[in-house]
């Protein structure tokens, strides 16, 4: 009975560990150009409109704060998270700019946070091969 018992307590730290995510560096996109199937740049209008309909799709609300920039925020139960757009004709970036209940400290943030982004990456790259 004695391993029986060992064996169950290991099993159920193990699971509690597995629910316990910790925090990973922040992954912004930098500096990502992209042409049209003809091999031009698309326009900073059509940049702006292709981002704004990707970040929608996604549940993300945009805001221009200034030319060539947007700011998203994305309001997922009681999580926020607050990014900066750059872009110009051919180009885009997505940076990290705030968050709540995300448990962001030193540059690292929770895994979902990157997830999130990494969609919006490639939904804004679907958007702009749709052009």
């Amino acid at each position: 009975m004695h391993t029986k018992t060992l064996l169950v307590i290991l099993m159920v730290a193990l699971v509690a560990l597995a629910g316990c995510r910790g925090t990973v560096p922040v992954q912004d996109i930098s500096g990502t150009s992209v042409t049209d199937v003809d091999g031009e740049r698309p326009s900073a209008e059509q940049m702006e409109r292709a981002i704004r309909t990707a970040g929608a799709s996604l549940g993300w609300r945009m805001e221009e704060t200034q030319d060539g920039l947007l700011e998203g925020r994305l309001s997922l139960r009681d999580h926020v998270a607050v990014i900066e757009i750059p872009y110009a004709a051919g180009e885009y970036s997505i940076r990290y700019k705030d968050s709540s209940n995300l448990d962001y400290a030193d540059g690292n943030i929770h895994p979902n946070y990157n997830n999130w982004i990494q969609n919006l990456d490639n939904q804004i790259r679907a958007q702009l091969s749709a052009l």
